[in-house]
C-alpha cells in the first residue's frame, strides 16, 4: 500500500472517532425533517388532488343543474304557449300541457329519482364544503412544507458557520411545522 493511501486511511479512522457529536446531531436533524417534509409533500398532493376531484364534481352537478333548469324553462313555456291557444280546453292540449308542467316539476324537483335541480343543488353545496376543507388541508401542508424547507437550510447553515442557535431554531421551526402537519394529517386543522 501506497504512502499516501495509508494517510488517507490513518485520517479518514481519525476523523470517524473523533467527528464532531454535535455536527451528527445536526446531521440526524436535517434527515427526521426531510422524512417529515416528504410525508407533507404526501399530504400535500393528496389534498391537493382531493380538491381537484371535488371541484370537479362541483361543476358537474351545477352543470347538470343547468341542463335541468333549461328543460325546465322549455317545458314551462310550452306548456304557457300552449294554454294561450283559443282552442286550449281541448282534452289533448290539456294532457299536454299538464305533461309539459309535471316533466317541468320533475325538473325542478324530483325526490324519487333524486336528480331534480332541488337535489342538484343540495349535492353540490355539499361538494363545494368538501372542496373547501380540501382546499384549506392543501394550503395548510403548504405552510408545513415551506416552513421544513426553511427549517433545513437553517440546520444545513448551522453547520458551515457553526452556529448552535442556527440548530435549535431549526429544531422549532421543524417541530412546530411536524406538529402542524401532523394536525392536518388528524383533521385538527
Amino acid at each position: 500500500m501506497s504512502e499516501s493511501m495509508e494517510r488517507a486511511h490513518e485520517t479518514i479512522e481519525e476523523h470517524a472517532h473523533h467527528s464532531d457529536p454535535w455536527a451528527r446531531g445536526v446531521a440526524i436533524l436535517v434527515s427526521v425533517l426531510a422524512a417529515v417534509l416528504a410525508l407533507s409533500e404526501i399530504g400535500g398532493k393528496a389534498a391537493q388532488n382531493a380538491y381537484l376531484t371535488h371541484h370537479v364534481a362541483l361543476s358537474n352537478d351545477w352543470a347538470f343543474y343547468q341542463a335541468k333548469n333549461l328543460r325546465s324553462v322549455v317545458r314551462t313555456s310550452e306548456a304557457d304557449l300552449l294554454a294561450s291557444l283559443p282552442n286550449a280546453a281541448d282534452p289533448a292540449i290539456m294532457a299536454r300541457i299538464k305533461e309539459a308542467k309535471d316533466y317541468s316539476a320533475r325538473m325542478r324537483d324530483d325526490p324519487q329519482g333524486g336528480e331534480g335541480m332541488k337535489q342538484l343543488a343540495d349535492k353540490a353545496s355539499a361538494e363545494e364544503a368538501d372542496r373547501d376543507v380540501a382546499e384549506h388541508r392543501y394550503h395548510s401542508y403548504e405552510y408545513a412544507v415551506g416552513a421544513l424547507e426553511i427549517a433545513i437550510v437553517l440546520a444545513s447553515v448551522s453547520i458551515v458557520t457553526r452556529m448552535r442557535a442556527l440548530t435549535f431554531g431549526a429544531g422549532a421551526i421543524g417541530v412546530l411545522a411536524a406538529a402542524g402537519a401532523l394536525a392536518v394529517a388528524m383533521h385538527l386543522l
